[in-house]
This record gives structure tokens, sequence and C-alpha cells, in this order.
């Protein structure tokens, strides 16, 4: 169980480094493809091309989530990790608007399109695999590293963007500096190809192929019969997706486009935010089977309502202490979320469709919430003129997910759910 669980991390890291590099290479990405005199239009098209490709994912869900519960787990996730590195690693090639004119853009979409589809696979895929190897009594624990996995992908994007713009020159970053972090998808997508290529499915799928159990329809048996727990992942997922992608990608931009702090600077705050993630989330995820996960979900809600003006008015202060403490501010609301989400929507769904469910509830969320998370909150800034507008968006999502919180049920220490 522990290979198994590891090897789907160090994957899943993989796959989300692989996705998380261009929101961390928003405004350097915006001027090298979408040119503009004025430097917000440049960061809402880069940011909008950032979207889109969360908009693709459903359609990816509605593909590999179905894979999995038809051939496994285990190939599905070897496919997704080979496609998503390959359009990496291909954005790293890419010429820019100064070169190839609208080419350029145009490539960059389709590209980031193409992540979207595969991405779309990856965490109904992978949390089922873990949650599926997990005892029933540690399952909160054990599911938590996969979402460590993914945060530490993130982790590696922000720290290696925060060294190339703290040590290029500006011109160098915009020349070629800004390919690095892509091109290195190839050999760390080699090396997750790899890890997964040896990997053993769950018991619980591998029972399903010995009893002859697979589901031949799982998407019409899905939405049929456990439409209710679909919605409830959306809606739990909203919250999730908007803190998570506020954190880590809206906040470079938004420290050094609105409040003037320096590029690197930037980055090594949200560094810093990613940093305290890893340690807090195996730590929420052991506490989600001591206590329950939905004391833990409820506690996170309640603290963004509380807590996200109080972080926004100490990053508006402008030094260094106050935008760190801030931003670890919501980082703290965020842990309780991210070291449980994992173990709860797994289990919302039976074993023939458990890949699908997840999946499908998972990247819809995220088309609709997560993925235009960085865009609206840029947008609600500029609209407004007023640095505190993301905090009063963060405030209404997460009233709004107490409702599916409230309605979801208790699953810490319970055997998953076979029928």
């Amino acid at each position: 169980m522990r290979r198994a669980v590891t090897a789907a991390m160090i994957g899943n890291a993989t796959e989300w480094y692989d996705y998380a590099i261009y929101g961390y290479l928003a405004v350097t990405l915006g001027g090298v493809f979408f040119p503009s005199d004025d430097p917000t239009v440049s960061l809402l098209a880069s940011f909008s091309a950032f979207a889109l490709a969360f908009l693709i994912r459903p359609l990816g869900a509605f593909f590999f989530g179905p894979l999995s519960d038809k051939i496994g787990r285990q190939r599905s996730l070897s496919i997704t990790i080979l496609v998503m590195a390959g359009a990496t690693f291909a954005i790293g090639l890419l010429p820019g608007y100064a070169t190839a004119g609208v080419f350029a853009p145009i490539a960059l979409v389709v590209l980031r399109l193409v992540q979207g589809f595969a991405v779309g696979g990856e965490y109904g895929g992978a949390s089922t695999f873990a949650v599926e190897y997990a005892p029933d009594k540690r399952r909160g624990m054990w599911a938590s590293w996969l979402e460590f996995g993914a945060i530490a992908g993130f982790l590696l994007a922000s720290g290696l963007v925060a060294l190339l713009t703290v040590y290029l020159p500006h011109d160098a970053m915009v020349t070629w500096g800004w390919r690095v972090p892509f091109l290195i998808a190839g050999p760390l997508g080699s090396i997750g190809l790899y890890l997964r290529m040896k990997l053993v499915d769950t018991p619980s799928f591998r029972a399903l192929e010995d009893n002859e159990e697979v589901a031949r329809a799982p998407v019409r048996d899905t939405l049929t019969n456990h439409w209710r727990h679909v919605l409830i992942c959306i809606g739990i997922v909203m919250y999730s997706s908007i803190g998570t992608y506020t954190i880590l990608t809206f906040m470079p931009s938004y420290f050094s486009e609105t409040l003037k702090t320096g590029a690197g600077s930037a980055q090594l705050l949200v560094f810093a935010a990613g940093a305290l993630l890893t340690i807090g989330i195996p730590a929420a995820g052991i506490l989600s089977d001591r206590v329950g996960r939905k004391p833990l979900l409820v506690a996170a809600a309640l603290g963004y309502a509380v807590l996200a003006y109080p972080a926004f008015w100490l990053m508006s202060l402008g030094s260094m202490p106050g935008l760190l403490s801030g931003v670890l501010l919501l980082t703290l609301c965020q842990i309780p979320i991210l070291g449980t989400t994992t173990a709860v929507l797994p289990a919302l769904f039976p074993t023939r469709v458990r890949g699908t469910g997840v999946s499908i509830g998972y990247n819809v969320s995220h088309a609709i919430f997560g993925g235009t998370a960085p865009l609206l909150a840029t947008f609600l800034v500029d609209r407004t003129g007023s640095s505190f507008a993301p905090a009063f968006y963060l405030i209404a999502v997460s009233l709004v997910a107490l409702i599916p919180v409230l309605m979801s049920p208790e699953t810490a220490g319970r055997p998953l759910r076979e029928e």
C-alpha cells in the first residue's frame, strides 16, 4: 500500500507541476503571447487562456473517469500523465507573438486545452486509486498524501519560477527564461510515467474484474443513480478550488500588479504559502481520521468567512510582514479542506462508478469555479478599484459551501461503498 500511494503521489506531483507552471508565469506569458499597451489587458488575456483549460476539463473527466472504471485506475493514470507532460513540454518550444504573430497565442491555447483534457482524468483516477488502497481507519491520512503531492507540484513550479525571476534579468526571462519550467516537464513526466507503469491496480477494481462486475455504462449509471452525490461533490470542490487557485495562482499577479510587490518577492510569498500547505495537509488528514471529515470542512468554511477580509487588510499594508501574515492566514483556512477532500469525495460513490463520479463532480466544479477564480478576482479588482474585492468573493463562496458540506455523509472510519 505504501508503495502504491507513494507512486501515485509522485505522479500526481509531476502532473500538477505541469499544470501549475502557466499560472505562475501568467504575467510573463501575457507579455509574450498577448502583448498590449495595458498590462492589465495582457494579464486578463493570459488568465483567460488559463481558464479555458479548465473549461475543457469536464470533457477529460467524461473520457478518463469512465475509462478508469472500465480498464482500471492504473492504466488510465498512465495515459493522463503522458498526455500532460507532452503538452507542457511543447509549450516550452512555442515561439512568441513577436515571432509568429497570431499563431503563437492560438498554439498556446490549443496546448492548454490538451493539458486541461489530460488533467480532467488525473484527480478522479488518482484519488480513487489512493482511497481504494487505504485502510478504513486511516483513509484520511493516506489520502491526504495525494493532495500533498499536488501541492508539492505547485510548490516545485512556484519555487522554480521564483528562482528564475530573482536571478534572471527581465529581458532574459521574457526571451527564454519562461521556457525552462515547461521543458523540465519532459524528464519529470518520464519519471512519473515509469512509476505509474509499475503499479498494480487496486484490490477493489481487481475484485470487480474477477467477478465480471465492471461497469458497462458508468456515465449513465452515475448521472442516473448517483446525481445527488455528484452535486455534493461539485459544491465541496467549489470552495476548495477557489481557495486553492486564489492562493497559489492569483496571488503572484495580485502581489506584483496590484500591491506593487517585486515579482521575485511575490513568488517567494506564494512559495511560503505552499510550504505551509505541505506541512498542514497530512496533519489535517490524520486529524480527520480522529474527529471526522465534516467538522474540519465546516471549520474551514467559517474560517474563510471570518478571516478573508482581515487577511486582505494585512496584505494591503504592503509590508513584508503584512503580506506574509495575510497569505498565511488564508492558507490556514485552506489546509482543512485539502487535508480531507481526497478522502471525502471518492467515498461518496460505489466502486463501479467511483472514478466517473469523482472525475465529473470534481472537474465540472473546477471548470465553473476554480479556473475562473484568478480571472474573476483580477476582474473584480480592476472594476472596483479595491484590493479587498477578492475577500468578499471568498466570504460568499465559503458561506454557500456550507450547504453541500452539511449535506454530505460522514465517512471517516467507515468502509467504502460497494453498491
